[in-house]
């Protein structure tokens, strides 16, 4: 298994991170324990230490199930991580119990890597206001976390804010192949290489979405080797950057395992030629964009409730990736109708703030159109 050095640590952490929060599940939502122990085991014999889970997990039972199945293995030989959930903190005693809770859960004295989840703006705001950061360090101190860090959904200006405000051990962002520009994006990364702070990275694979290219740009890759799969691709891309440490991917069956396992255990970087293919690939993907918005939410709020940066996101990875069942549950069943392009009254407050001079009343009236037509 392919491993690298943590920052001026002595850990080594296994290159594949093991990501917790899509275990496969039974009929009635809960985690198939069963199937999911074994590829637990099977990666870790096969050299993953870094193992990821979180308080929210699979409606809680993720940090349980992951602590009882860890009990088997020593304890020295594995790298337990999880993560603080931020908005469950009222006060600074909600910062105690919870992480007290979470070391039960886990059936550990302590955790290697612990997170400030998924932090904001107003996450990171609510971490000030309750002094998360020194309770955490004092935890630190005792020895009952041996990393500290954060992960991080965002614009670029606020991780920045985030990122020099204390001396982070490691912090967490989404990146990958399309994501560039997105949240952190390599911007980010390359402030955290600056920094020497080492990173991990989630969504690899863009939730799956790069594991399912359209025909038309996949058969660039399979053509130049067809031994790969799209996912080994991608995992690649982002083994490429020297500062990545972790590459979580989130695992729901043992197909995904094997795969993985043989991307990171055979692990040769991208060459030049690969390199190129990859960037022709996402061009391509990226000029089946329906508009240019980039996220920055200069349009927000809306007085009336739309979440245009949302709808506009949904919309544009159906462009790029035409996956029809997954673009209806995003926008019909994840998204509050209220927040919905067909609640735009074409008030008119939004255009002029928008940068890219987006034609956001349009665009809403197109994105309602061809969202109804998938019904």
């Amino acid at each position: 298994m392919e491993t690298r050095k943590f920052g001026n640590t002595s850990v080594d952490p296994s290159l594949l991170g093991f990501g917790c929060m899509r275990f496969p599940t039974l009929s009635d939502g809960s985690i198939d324990e069963v199937m999911a122990e074994k590829m637990l085991d099977t990666a870790i014999e096969k050299g993953v230490t870094y193992i990821d889970t979180a308080y929210p997990y699979h409606q809680g039972k993720s940090e349980p199930f992951v602590g009882k199945v860890l009990k088997k293995y020593p304890r020295e030989k594995l790298l337990y991580t999880t993560k603080l959930p931020v908005w469950e903190v009222k006060s600074e005693e909600d910062v105690h119990r919870l992480f007290k809770l979470q070391l039960e859960r886990l059936q550990t004295d302590y955790v290697d890597f612990y997170l400030l989840h998924a932090l904001d703006q107003e996450k990171w705001d609510d971490i000030l206001k309750y002094n998360m950061i020194p309770i955490l360090m004092d935890y630190k101190k005792q020895g009952k976390i041996r990393n500290l860090g954060f992960s991080f959904h965002d614009e670029y200006p606020v991780f920045e804010t985030i990122i020099r405000a204390h001396a982070w051990d490691f912090c967490q962002i989404q990146l990958n192949y399309m994501d560039v520009n997105h949240q952190a994006g390599l911007k980010g990364y390359r402030l955290a290489e600056e920094l020497n702070i080492p990173i991990v990275i989630m969504e690899p694979i863009k939730g799956g979405s790069l594991a399912n290219l359209p025909e038309e740009f996949s058969k660039f890759l399979k053509a130049y080797d067809p031994e790969r799969t799209l996912s080994s691709w991608a995992l690649r891309w982002v083994a490429q950057l020297p500062n990545v440490k972790v590459i979580l991917s989130g695992m729901s069956t043992m197909e995904h395992v094997m795969d993985n396992l043989n991307t990171f255990n055979q692990y040769t970087p991208l060459n030049e030629t690969e390199m190129g293919l990859i960037k022709q690939v996402g061009d391509s993907l990226r000029s089946r964009m329906k508009n240019g918005c980039t996220g920055c939410e200069y349009c927000m709020p809306c007085p009336h409730g739309v979440n245009i940066p949302r709808n506009f996101r949904i919309w544009n990875d159906y462009g790029v990736y035409g996956n029809k069942d997954v673009t209806q549950r995003r926008f019909f069943k994840d998204m509050d109708w209220a927040e919905r392009a067909d609640q735009c009254v074409a008030c008119g407050n939004c255009e002029p703030l928008c940068p890219q001079a987006i034609t956001i009343i349009q665009d809403l009236i197109r994105v309602t159109q061809e969202m109804e037509a998938l019904k």
